[in-house]
């Protein structure tokens, strides 16, 4: 699922749902787009991923944030996608539209589609992964199921772990403070 979502705003939902891929009828040379199947299609799938759109005559740039997304990952769906790659699918979203997208994740991936998030919040990503992958400068700093790590380990190596304790060790001596005395020591 691209970041941008590749939709076009001014378009409806249903068009946006088959954007490059519309469903047609009739004899060639004489083909047109086979509307209200789309239009069906797109509610149907939508609504198995539980997603429930009053009108799918509505500009997509209407939806927010999060239903874009949702829309973008039922497409995904329905074109075939086994695995979704989502990358940062909640960075520019608010808490309510970001909950809306992590239970669309969630519901893929109870459905047997392999997810690979790739975000910057842990609490993001703990609250739908099952395994925990955290790269830096290109090597594989942390593998863990989730029956191995905790939210706040996985932070802890999502914020940069044993750089951050060492910063905080540079900077309590810049200002003359007791490193021991600090919480989690020196």
């Amino acid at each position: 699922v691209y970041q941008d979502l590749a939709t076009v705003p001014l378009m409806p939902v249903w068009r946006n749902f088959f954007l490059g891929s519309e469903m047609t009828k009739g004899p060639w040379p004489l083909r047109r787009l086979d509307i209200e199947r789309m239009k069906e299609t797109a509610d149907e799938e939508l609504r198995n991923m539980g997603i429930v759109l009053d009108d799918l005559e509505r500009p997509i740039g209407t939806l927010s944030g999060g239903q874009r997304q949702c829309v973008a990952i039922a497409r995904a769906v329905y074109f075939g996608a086994r695995v979704l790659i989502l990358d940062e699918p909640t960075a520019a979203l608010g808490v309510k539209q970001s909950g809306v997208v992590l239970k669309y994740v969630a519901a893929a991936r109870d459905r047997g589609l392999g997810v690979i998030f790739i975000t910057h919040n842990p609490h993001h990503a703990y609250m739908v992964g099952d395994h925990f992958g955290v790269l830096r400068l290109g090597t594989m700093e942390l593998s863990a199921s989730r029956d191995r790590i905790d939210l706040e380990e996985l932070t802890n190596h999502m914020a940069g772990g044993a750089e951050l304790a060492a910063l905080k060790h540079e900077l309590a001596q810049v200002r003359g403070v007791d490193v021991a005395a600090l919480p989690g020591g020196a």
